[in-house]
């Protein structure tokens, strides 16, 4: 990071001392649900599933399976992809699986346990990592303990393992696990209940459910037996060959020990595990070095996506997700570069490196959608996601111009075949890939902010002076703006020296541009584009 902007004071905890595995600075992860990316013919279906290509439904299956993702391998590969980040794969009763019933079987419609060692087997074999979703905080109903207490009520020694009505299930009263019996509601609820902390679930059903969905029981996380249990199923899926886990709703379990120990145990197991925490907000109390190793970057998403979209951002596709509609807004390019510097200073310098960067996920409408198709805009977006400080995720589809709006809309299938791939789309993906991963600059500490006046930004990345970047100092330039623009840099470490563009499909071809001796120099930056400088000389 910038070496003049003092010590780290965003939190008052004590000193950072994050340690996130090295191996994470390099990688590129892309995001897989894996019901919507590929089928293979080699895992067999029970029975009929959702048309592929039809919209997604939130209780349709539409059949990819782990075995289809190993056989798409290469060309994620090709792509620049070096590590997968796969949403829940335990057996389950829902399609996206976050209602898990077995933690320590994968879910059969995904081809089984045998399928996950096999696609395990085959990123390892080619140098790639795999992390999985950990949803620790809740089950599904059809979790075998929950199923043991609708059974056998209080004499079932998993009692404690939930948050029940007591007095309900002494005097007789069992618990109400399925209060709508005729037919699954689309947002799974019992009611038209306000989402909150569960008293209305303990009232209603008898047990505390997660936002009150009776298909979700809250764990009790402070019962010995659900701890050990939870702990010994992250370690066990490390010593299977995970390399990390992504921590659903990690906030939801106000227990710091137990995220204390999971760290300790998992890197007990692997030492070089991922541990990235699913916290929407800019906290770095999570990551300084006792919990998780990074979060999910959604306020870089945010600020992103609030400057680029410009005329094209969706500003009711916006309002209407619980979460965007609070942080995106429309900025210029001092907004911007001030958020990213912000959001930069809150963390360890090691940290913001590892922070796992996101433009769309299955809990949003995509990147694409909310910029209301403007290919130019989402170029941009992947831009800055792949030459900021930290490790890119891109979300299945994203890089062929998969649309779709909130969930269940952000979950379609990715196109099987050529139609609906937008492959010029995806040579930018690829282009920009390569060059970070080619550029050490691009995944180094060193940013500062060379200019920002107007809808135009400028960051300088690397730095001699940073012993991560290899000495390459790369310049980031960005218009945003509808008009061509000329920004003025500042960068007196480069001074006398040339800055050389980077070739990028899709993006604008620059001419080499002079640094003048007192470190200043002009760059012309074409209408929604955007080009990479080299320092040389």
């Amino acid at each position: 990071m910038a070496g003049d902007r003092g010590p780290l004071t965003a939190w008052d905890g004590g000193p950072l001392t994050a340690d996130p595995p090295a191996w994470v600075r390099d990688a590129v992860f892309y995001q897989v649900f894996p019901d919507r990316f590929a089928r293979s013919a080699r895992v067999a279906k029970p029975g009929p599933l959702e048309a592929w290509d039809a919209p997604p439904t939130r209780h349709g299956f539409k059949g990819g399976d782990l075995v289809g993702i190993v056989e798409h391998l290469d060309e994620l590969a090709d792509l620049g992809v070096t590590a997968l980040y796969l949403t829940p794969v335990f057996s389950s009763a829902s399609n996206h699986r976050y209602h898990t019933y077995d933690y320590l079987a994968v879910d059969p419609l995904l081809g089984g346990t045998q399928a996950l060692r096999e696609l395990v087997d085959a990123l390892h074999a080619r140098g790639m990592r795999i992390v999985l979703d950990g949803v620790f905080n809740h089950t599904g109903r059809g979790f075998w303990p929950f199923h043991h207490v609708l059974e056998n009520g209080l004499a079932s020694p998993y009692a404690g393992w939930f948050h029940l009505d007591r007095a309900r299930l002494a005097a007789g009263r069992g618990l109400d696990a399925y209060p709508d019996r005729a037919a699954p509601r689309a947002d799974g609820s019992a009611t038209a209940q306000a989402h909150g902390g569960g008293a209305t679930s303990i009232e209603q059903l008898g047990y505390r459910a997660w936002w009150d969905m009776p298909a979700l029981p809250k764990l009790n996380t402070d019962d010995p037996g659900v701890r050990e249990y939870l702990w010994s199923v992250a370690t066990h899926w490390l010593a299977f060959g995970i390399d990390g886990w992504r921590l659903d709703v990690p906030a939801e379990i106000e227990d710091e020990v137990f995220w204390q120990e999971f760290r300790r145990r998992c890197r007990a197991v692997n030492p070089e595990a991922y541990l990235v925490g699913e916290i929407w907000d800019v906290a770095p109390e999570w990551v300084r070095g006792d919990r998780f190793d990074a979060l999910m970057n959604y306020p870089l998403l945010e600020a992103i996506l609030g400057f680029v979209g410009g005329p094209s951002l969706d500003a009711a596709l916006v309002a209407s997700h619980h979460e965007l509609s609070m942080h995106i807004r429309p900025s210029d390019a001092v907004t911007f570069a001030s958020s990213v510097l912000a959001q930069a200073l809150a963390y360890a310098p090691t940290t913001v490196a590892s922070q796992l960067n996101l433009l769309s996920s299955h809990d949003m409408p995509r990147a694409r959608t909310l910029l209301s198709g403007d290919v130019a805009a989402v170029r941009l977006a992947v831009m800055l996601q792949m030459t900021l400080p930290g490790a890119p995720c891109v979300y299945y589809g994203d890089e062929i111009g998969l649309e779709g709006g909130n969930d269940p809309d952000c979950r379609r299938s990715f196109p099987v075949g050529a139609a609906g791939r937008d492959e010029a789309l995806r040579a930018t993906f690829r282009d920009l890939i390569a060059l970070r991963r080619a550029h050490p600059a691009l995944r180094a500490d060193g940013l500062h902010v060379a200019g920002a006046a107007g809808a135009c930004v400028a960051f300088l990345r690397g730095g001699a002076g940073d012993p991560t970047s290899g000495g390459e100092t790369l310049v980031v330039v960005v218009n945003a703006g509808t008009e061509p623009a000329t920004i003025e840099l500042a960068i007196p470490e480069l001074a006398g020296r040339r800055l050389v563009a980077l070739g990028v499909a899709g993006l604008q071809a620059g001419a080499s541009v002079d640094i003048a001796g007192d470190g200043t120099a002009s760059v012309k930056a074409a209408a929604r584009s955007g080009i990479v400088l080299s320092a040389v000389g």
